[in-house]
């Protein structure tokens, strides 16, 4: 079992950055990947992107390619979603997400973290 913690999210105006962080504990030496998703009000909860935790091998959601940026601190067993150039519409709950190897699915979530962006 892997025990997941986000903290960063706030309220910022459009075109401000934010950096998000996710901290792993427990199992950690089990992770092939980790990811950050979003869900805004009313939505599905939606793919943001995603790092393998040996390196390389990132993928971003259309909709945050170029802006936001994934990585990694294996020392500290943490994740971060560097955010830039942050729009309305990037107002959503963000949760941190690990996947063991050999698994298709995310298994473990955080609690989620709240962005909000104004315009």
């Amino acid at each position: 079992q892997v025990q997941l913690v986000e903290s960063g999210g706030g309220f910022v105006q459009a075109g401000d950055s934010l950096r998000l962080s996710c901290a792993a504990s427990g199992r950690t030496f089990s992770t092939n990947r980790m990811a950050w998703f979003r869900q805004a009000p009313g939505k599905e909860r939606e793919f943001g992107a995603s790092i393998r935790w040996s390196g390389g091998s990132i993928y971003y959601a259309d909709s945050v390619k170029g802006r936001f940026t994934i990585s990694r601190d294996n020392a500290k067993n943490t994740v971060y979603l560097q955010m830039n150039s942050l729009k309305p519409e990037d107002t959503a709950v963000y949760y941190c997400a690990h996947r063991v190897p050999g698994e298709t699915n995310f298994s473990s979530w955080g609690q989620g973290t709240q962005v909000t962006v104004s315009s």
